[in-house]
């Protein structure tokens, strides 16, 4: 750790560690959900586990998946029908992803059976799957900090929209007590370490 402060690579290894040590619960793979506030640092989690789990791991994010800026509301159900439930069964699972630029979705894509699926996003950790997630991980950044990744990444004209999502998202959670599901708990700006609730 640099000045005593775990980097995402350090968390990323500590996960996988934990997942690695709980059986699957995804038929024969285990399933980590990566949640919390947009801008919170999930994605770049998400990508460091990727690297730190086994060889056969799979990556999703819900940005390819929500329709649009009003579509967290909706989601949860298509990914539980059409991702979650089929590879629970041992089988061949797909989902189709949302093209933000034509605001409409798109081509349908497959997803494998894999020693470790990460699905990472906002809403990921829905409670309508919840008996076949191995590991919950929250992450979470103030909300000055995350405003200005989201304006750095997508631009000042977007802050009206993610403004919207972010009480569409605040709601969300209050409804499903992400947080306190929990497993995990991420200071998604790297200052404190993880916290693991884990009771195996």
């Amino acid at each position: 750790m640099r000045g005593g402060q775990p980097n995402v690579a350090e968390v990323a290894e500590q996960i996988a560690i934990l997942v690695s040590r709980r059986p699957a619960t995804l038929a024969e793979s285990r399933f980590v959900c990566i949640d919390g506030p947009a801008g919170s640092g999930k994605t770049t989690l998400a990508r460091a586990l990727r690297r730190a789990g086994p060889a056969s791991c799979r990556v999703v994010h819900m940005d390819d998946i929500y329709e649009g800026w009003q579509g967290l509301g909706r989601v949860s159900k298509r990914v539980e029908r059409d991702l979650v439930r089929p590879l629970a069964a041992g089988s061949t699972a797909r989902y189709q992803r949302y093209d933000w630029h034509r605001e409409r979705l798109a081509e349908w894509r497959t997803v494998e059976p894999v020693d470790l699926l990460v699905l990472e996003g906002v809403g990921s950790g829905s409670r309508g799957y919840a008996d076949v997630i191995t590991t919950l991980v929250w992450v979470e950044a103030p909300r000055d900090v995350r405003i200005a990744r989201g304006v750095e990444r997508d631009g000042q004209q977007v802050l009206p929209q993610w403004l919207a999502w972010m009480g569409d998202e605040a709601e969300l959670f209050a409804h499903e007590d992400t947080r306190a599901r929990a497993d995990v708990l991420v200071d998604g700006t790297g200052v404190s370490s993880p916290v693991v609730r884990d009771p195996h």
